[in-house]
């Protein structure tokens, strides 16, 4: 766009004073098409608040930013591409998966390569297509997630429960946990074990201990190493970054919900953990996920 002055008409214009109007800078009444004081005013205090030099006139440096920042989340789909994607809605997107726990490497607005690792992630983590593409599917994702990312720039910790505390919520939730693999299937075995030590009427089984058949409230969780795929399509909660394994996995237990039947996998990095061989890094690996869980599906109020 050329520069548009004060004094001309046109839809130009109009343009400028529809977006400024859906950004707040004006009202609708002051849409006709006309470039007098109040429209300059507009531009002059959405100059001022992102910090732009201006006349009064719009150039095509102000205007490109009008256009970025009247983008709101689902206006458009965002993917990686050259020129990269830019404007309020990648940032939305940037700060909805910071705060969700996939961190993007900072909000600038810019759809990058850290924020299409950061979408694949949060993707994954809900069972949802991985293909770093931010439309319809993770769009709605996101709606759903409102509550847990709007108002919120960053990540912020669920409030640490600990399984040992957790009877009621170990009682009232009944998870089959299974693996394909010796190790996996010892990590599901040993929470198994630590539930029911945590609680005797827990409902954590494993699938090699389940002692009632599984009814339509079970949640089938399936236990991962490295590589591993799950058996069908379902939402997938990768174990690091372990600080927020907690947050990211609620997030996964609500979209599991809504298939039938309720299963979700926990994938684990290595077999080893550090170096504290096959049964302690099970041990491990059972103490921590059990503890994500009973922290994730904690109902109390901890305000």
């Amino acid at each position: 766009m050329d520069i548009v002055e004060r004094h001309e008409q046109g839809a130009a214009v109009e343009d400028v004073q529809r977006r400024l109007a859906q950004m707040g800078y004006l009202t609708e009444d002051a849409i006709d098409g006309i470039y007098e004081e109040r429209t300059a005013a507009a531009v002059s205090a959405f100059c001022c608040d992102h910090n732009l030099p201006t006349d009064g006139n719009v150039d095509p440096k102000i205007w490109a930013k009008i256009v970025d920042e009247s983008y709101e989340l689902g206006d458009r789909v965002l993917y990686l591409r050259v020129p990269f994607f830019h404007g309020k809605d990648v940032r939305v997107l940037q700060n909805a998966l910071s705060a969700l726990g996939f961190a993007t490497g900072g909000s600038d607005g810019i759809f990058g390569p850290h924020t299409e690792e950061a979408l694949r992630k949060f993707q994954t983590n809900l069972g949802l297509p991985t293909d770093g593409i931010a439309g319809a599917f993770t769009f709605k994702a996101l709606l759903n997630l409102r509550h847990s990312w709007e108002g919120n720039s960053s990540f912020s910790p669920i409030p640490h429960f600990g399984f040992a505390r957790a009877a009621e919520v170990l009682e009232s939730t009944m998870l089959c946990l299974y693996g394909t693999t010796p190790f996996t299937r010892s990590v599901a075995s040993r929470m198994s074990n630590l539930s029911t030590a945590t609680n005797p009427n827990s409902k954590v089984m494993s699938a090699d201990s389940l002692l009632v058949d599984p009814d339509e409230s079970t949640v089938f969780v399936q236990i991962l190493v490295g590589d591993e795929e799950a058996a069908d399509a379902i939402p997938i909660v990768e174990y690091e970054p372990v600080d927020t394994l907690a947050v990211r996995l609620k997030q996964a237990y609500e979209m599991a919900k809504a298939h039938d039947p309720f299963r979700l996998a926990l994938r684990l990095p290595a077999e080893g953990w550090l170096d504290a061989g096959e049964a302690r890094s099970a041990q491990h690996y059972a103490i921590v996920l059990l503890d994500a869980f009973c922290t994730a599906l904690d109902t109390t109020d901890t305000n």
